[in-house]
């Protein structure tokens, strides 16, 4: 894995084989900063990174200005790891060890950007529930954003708050935010580019 930006550019992370992870690729996280980097400047951005796995995305956002970083997963491993590199890199993370779905439940804070990486295993019913307990809790700010990735088979449309999507190979970015007046600008995002394809 590799941070694709900002003061760490180019330093490789060697995560544990015996992680149970899927990273997301270079490929893939550069196209989603790519378009976060025209929506948000990140200093100072405070994050939620859900299902972290490796911490891929957090340390991307704390090389790019971002913090404090909120990373949870359920696997002690992965914790440890993530609580390893952001002590080595100086990163303002915090890992903790939970099951997401309970972290949402009882969690207050608010975030300007709430990333989340569930196990494409998981069921239609799960992934919704992330998008649920994130809105009906009132943890992202009105002008924040969230993105959950995830496979073609599951679908993310039709719910509140759903903005668009990216699709690049075999994973989907869908992006969700609060409600902007019409008068604004659209963001301007074709779902369906065949550019968009690895």
């Amino acid at each position: 894995m590799r941070i694709i930006s900002g003061k760490f550019k180019g330093h490789r992370i060697s995560a544990p084989n015996n992680l149970p992870v899927r990273p997301t690729t270079d490929m893939s996280k550069e196209s989603l900063f790519n378009i976060l980097n025209n929506r948000f400047d990140f200093e100072g951005l405070k994050i939620l990174d859900l299902f972290s796995g490796t911490g891929n995305l957090s340390y991307e956002f704390g090389s790019r200005g971002a913090g404090p970083i909120t990373s949870v997963d359920a696997d002690f491993g992965c914790v440890r790891f993530i609580k390893k590199t952001a002590a080595e890199f100086d990163l303002p993370i915090t890992a903790i060890k939970s099951d997401v779905y309970k972290f949402l439940e009882g969690h207050k804070a608010v975030y300007d950007i709430i990333v989340a990486d569930p196990p494409y295993n998981f069921s239609q019913e799960q992934f919704e529930e992330v998008v649920r307990l994130v809105f009906e809790n009132e943890l992202l700010n009105e002008d924040g954003m969230m993105i959950i990735e995830h496979s073609k088979y599951t679908r993310m449309q039709h719910l509140m708050n759903f903005s668009f999507e990216k699709k690049y190979g075999g994973s989907i970015f869908s992006f969700f935010e609060f409600d902007k007046d019409e008068s604004e600008e659209p963001l301007g995002y074709d779902i369906d580019s065949e550019d968009d394809e690895i």
